[in-house]
């Protein structure tokens, strides 16, 4: 897959010969809707015989319409793993726009004559509530057949519920916050998993027997919230079970920062330095204080019994 990166004004010497089908999304996250979107344009492209392109951008729009929030500057996939799945949906090329002030000053029907319209789409497809202007303007799909005036079709896919909710990058960040990731695998359509690097920890897993490998994730990964959870790790091309504490490590004092260790199951060997994938599987429980490790290591015995249960081991 091909990533051409875009800053405004567009460059047309840049943009690939030949029509397209072109979807449009900023995608975190590449969900079931998200998919459904890709599958729809995947078809068309097909169909037609010309290459699936998307046109998505390098960081959240809500940097420049707002001052920052968590959901600006995290993503449920950051943007290896966005274009990682994107590829993997049968996406051929993405125009990568820088998101910018001046980008964002386009009214709707300047980003469709200087973007959409330049970047030769015989069918753009988007889902229904995809917008591409300022908050508060037409800039939404309902109008974008207007500003096309017949340069090109347009395909708006319906919105995507599972189990009644709707399939949405926001309502997969509400399930990690709450540690739902039952809830969060079944809208995304996959297991989620986060990038990491080992790091040495405090190593007070190793004195109470439950030794764990402390990872450090990059600043712009979304990650679930407090809890205990049952994991993989992929180290190389191996994937090792195992169960994961994201918290603070409350039994040992009040003020500790927030890490993600993760209890390996059967294995030994320095993982130092490695960089790791971790899937994420269920949640266990939430972070407890106890009155001291005695107490701690019998619920993690309870916690590794129903880990080998999830892993039938």
């Amino acid at each position: 897959m091909k990533v051409i990166k875009i800053h405004h004004p567009l460059d047309e010497s840049r943009v690939e010969p030949g029509p397209i089908v072109l979807a449009m999304g900023f995608f975190d996250g590449v969900h079931k809707g998200h998919q459904q979107v890709l599958k729809v344009a995947r078809a068309k492209a097909d169909e037609l015989g010309v290459k699936l392109a998307a046109i998505t951008y390098d960081h959240h729009p809500g940097i420049v319409y707002h001052q920052l929030t968590k959901a600006d500057t995290q993503y449920i996939t950051p943007f290896d793993r966005r274009m990682a799945l994107l590829e993997a949906q049968g996406v051929d090329l993405v125009y990568l726009v820088n998101f910018t002030g001046q980008f964002s000053a386009l009214n709707p029907q300047e980003f469709v004559n200087q973007y959409l319209v330049k970047l030769g789409p015989r069918v753009v497809v988007a889902g229904f509530d995809h917008t591409y202007g300022a908050p508060g303007t037409d800039a939404d799909m309902t109008h974008l057949a207007d500003y096309a005036t017949g340069r090109f079709e347009v395909e708006t896919v319906g919105e995507q519920d599972a189990d009644g909710q709707k399939i949405s990058s926001s309502s997969i960040r509400e399930a990690l916050d709450k540690g739902d990731i039952e809830s969060v695998n079944d809208l995304l359509g996959y297991a989620f998993e986060t990038q990491g690097v080992v790091v040495h920890g405090l190593a007070r897993g190793r004195t109470i027997g439950f030794p764990t490998i402390n990872i450090v994730h990059p600043s712009d990964q979304w990650l679930p919230g407090i809890g205990i959870y049952t994991t993989e790790v992929k180290v190389g091309d191996t994937w090792l079970p195992g169960m994961a504490s994201i918290g603070r490590d409350v039994t040992f004092g009040d003020n500790n920062p927030v890490t993600v260790e993760i209890y390996l199951l059967d294995f030994k060997g320095n993982l130092y330095g490695e960089d790791v994938t971790v899937r994420w599987h269920t949640r266990l429980r939430g972070e407890q204080k106890f009155t001291g490790a005695d107490a701690l290591v019998e619920q993690l015995n309870k916690d590794e019994v129903q880990t080998r249960s999830f892993f039938k081991i």
